[in-house]
């Protein structure tokens, strides 16, 4: 896998309603859910084309005992715009 060709990785955490943004929500509260589950975040990147792959038994960070799984997707543009797609996917899917 070339460099530059990292996957961008997707937390739950990062639409989690229920965390601050300093733990580690990413989106505003208006597109946050209450607890997201990895299969959420990646079938709203499924819908948007971008190939997920989730890998359970991964942790967030700054919760490492939370083993919620991480979804891996490929993009050619920036995380925060992937970001902001999948929260509103997953909040119109609810």
């Amino acid at each position: 896998m070339p460099k530059g060709d990292r996957p961008i990785v997707l937390y739950p955490a990062y639409f989690d309603v229920g965390r601050s943004r300093q733990q580690g929500r990413r989106v505003a509260k208006r597109w946050a859910v209450e607890m997201p589950t990895t299969q959420e975040v990646a079938s709203a990147a499924k819908a948007l084309g971008l190939e997920p792959q989730v890998e359970d038994g991964k942790a967030f960070p700054s919760t490492p005992w939370r083993k919620e799984g991480r979804v891996l997707v490929r993009a050619d543009y920036y995380k925060t715009s992937i970001v902001q797609k999948v929260a509103k996917r997953i909040k119109e899917s609810r």
